[in-house]
This record gives C-alpha cells, structure tokens and sequence, in this order.
C-alpha cells in the first residue's frame, strides 16, 4: 500500500475552510482502494470528530455516516486483530507511549499491517514517538 491516511488527514477533507483541508483533500483523492487505506478505529474518532464540531460545523449522525461511506468507498479499512491489538499495546508500553497516543500508536499498527509506504498525518508529534519502524514513514500531506 502506498499511502495511509490518519484521523487528522481524514476529518479536514470534510471541512472546505478547515485549514488542511486543500492539502488533505489532495492526499485523499490522489489515491485509490487499491493504494491507500486508513485504520478501522479512524471511522470511529471521524464520526466523533465530525458530531462534537463546534458551531455550525457540527453535524448529525446521519450526515457522518456518508461522509464514512465515502472513506469507506476510495480506501481499504485495516483493523488488528485481538492478538495483535495485544502485541502493539505491550509495543507501545514499552516505548513509553501513554494517553491518547496509543490511538495514534493504534493507527501506525494498522499502517505497518498494511505495508505502506507513507503514513500522511497532521500529528507529527505523537507519531514521533512511535519507533524506528514508524517515524521513517510519517509526513504531512
């Protein structure tokens, strides 16, 4: 897989006047099912992210649900399995990683499962802690 999209690459593709939405959305539709995907656990913190929005941002759990569809329709959905969800929390443990982190250790797990040669996300900082299998492949779209 050439690309992973992490949660907060995904949720400004939504938003046109989201700061990181044009170079969000170049990511998002530069690549197909077959060459970049996103972290089952990423369809649930998108449908969070986009309910709790402030304002006139926020929007229902019906309009959500299409916006999934259409992450769901251009990339393939990884998720772990209970052995390895097990294996990357014990990973993680080890290198420190405590908090919400592990969401993001969480998402990098399903980026190495898938072989992808580039994890895009807007949270350099969390994904920097996460080893030498992993930084190398982070970057911002």
């Amino acid at each position: 897989m050439k690309a992973f999209l992490d949660t907060s690459v995904l949720v400004p593709v939504f938003y046109g006047d989201h700061e990181h939405h044009a170079a969000s959305m170049r990511v998002f539709t530069r690549h197909g099912k077959k060459d970049a995907g996103c972290g089952a656990h990423s369809l649930v913190e998108v449908y969070s992210a986009l309910t709790r929005m402030p304002g006139r941002h926020r929007i229902n759990g019906e309009q959500a649900m299409l916006f999934i569809g259409n992450i769901r329709e251009r990339l393939t959905v990884v998720g772990l399995t209970p052995e390895e969800y097990f294996a990357m929390l014990q990973t993680n443990a080890g290198l420190g990683v405590t908090g919400g982190a592990i969401y993001d250790a969480l998402l990098a797990s399903c980026a190495l499962k898938s072989g992808t040669e580039i994890l895009y996300t807007w949270n350099l900082r969390h994904y920097g802690q996460l080893g030498p299998k992993v930084t190398p492949l982070v970057q911002t779209p």
